[in-house]
């Protein structure tokens, strides 16, 4: 009997959410993701201090932003000889709010990649999808720069990426169901909020029947698993990025899975389709508590561990 990581690579697409490249070695994902916390965990470890010191020397002297680009990049290229598909690489999370910013941003990391000899079609921009990230998504994938909107906690952000034509989103499972679990507080019954009923299994599930409902061709890759119960829900998913200790109790398990996210799923739960222009999308985000509370808050996460990051270059 293969194993249940196995098995899921036959009904989706399995990428690896880490920094670490080892873990890409034994695990042979088909893409791999990265964000300024995974860099900030991995170049701390004396594995990657010549990464580290060689990304420093290539910048100019004093240019910390400059550095932090060929840091990213260097990752970025490295996991490319390992990794078969694309490897997502995440614009500073404090331009969450610019979209030129962004815009220059992304198209200094692709020509930076450029120079490293990478095709660009590997690699995806990851931007907050706050309205400002959207509207830059749009900007650059016009322009051939492919993205992966992340952050993204509801079908309202989905809708707004699939107008921009973004090519790719993270749909963040286990913060959902972090805040919805602390919410719920003493009356949380995990038995009755796991598997298909998780609340964050639950959002990328109408997701991916919004898309798939109405010819969509944005690829949804669910993100942020606290258990291997959340993955197996979700399997049939275009993509599922999976951080290593979680791919790790996949690979050690035997067991077969079965196709959730479906043709026959997406028919079954069809949704009128919406149409959205920035007022709606605000006031929509502002009426879901939880989609503004998260976005927020992992903007925050990033922008700390990107100002950490920053600290260790000076």
């Amino acid at each position: 009997m293969s194993t249940l990581l196995d098995a899921l690579k036959q009904n989706t697409t399995v990428v690896a959410d880490t920094g670490d490249f080892e873990g890409m070695r034994r695990f042979k994902p088909t893409d791999a993701t990265t964000n300024p916390s995974l860099i900030l965990k991995a170049v701390q470890l004396p594995a990657y201090q010549g990464l580290l010191a060689s990304s420093v020397s290539r910048a100019p002297a004093g240019q910390t932003e400059a550095v932090v680009d060929q840091l990213l990049v260097a990752f970025g290229t490295e996991i490319l000889k390992i990794v078969p598909g694309r490897v997502s690489t995440e614009v500073d999370a404090r331009l969450s709010f610019d979209t030129q910013a962004t815009v220059e941003r992304a198209r200094r990391l692709i020509d930076l990649y450029g120079q490293a000899g990478i095709d660009p079609k590997r690699v995806l921009i990851k931007i907050a999808a706050t309205w400002e990230g959207i509207a830059a998504a749009q900007i650059l994938e016009k322009q051939g720069i492919h993205c992966n909107l992340t952050l993204l906690f509801s079908l309202t952000q989905a809708i707004a990426c699939a107008d921009a034509g973004v090519t790719l989103i993270s749909p963040f499972v286990g913060r959902i169901y972090d805040w919805h679990k602390k919410t719920a507080g003493s009356a949380w019954d995990e038995a009755a909020n796991s598997g298909s009923n998780d609340p964050g299994v639950q959002s990328v599930a109408r997701i991916y029947s919004y898309y798939k409902t109405h010819g969509i061709n944005t690829e949804i890759m669910g993100a942020s698993f606290r258990n291997s119960g959340q993955i197996l829900a979700l399997a049939g998913c275009d993509l599922l990025t999976i951080s290593p200790d979680l791919l790790a109790a996949l690979e050690s398990t035997e067991g077969t899975v079965d196709a959730r996210l479906t043709a026959d799923f997406a028919r079954a739960q069809a949704t009128p389709a919406l149409a959205l222009n920035e007022s709606s999308f605000r006031f929509m985000m502002n009426e879901d508590a939880m989609a503004q509370d998260k976005l927020a808050e992992g903007i925050r996460v990033f922008v700390n561990d990107a100002k950490k990051l920053d600290t260790l270059l000076v």
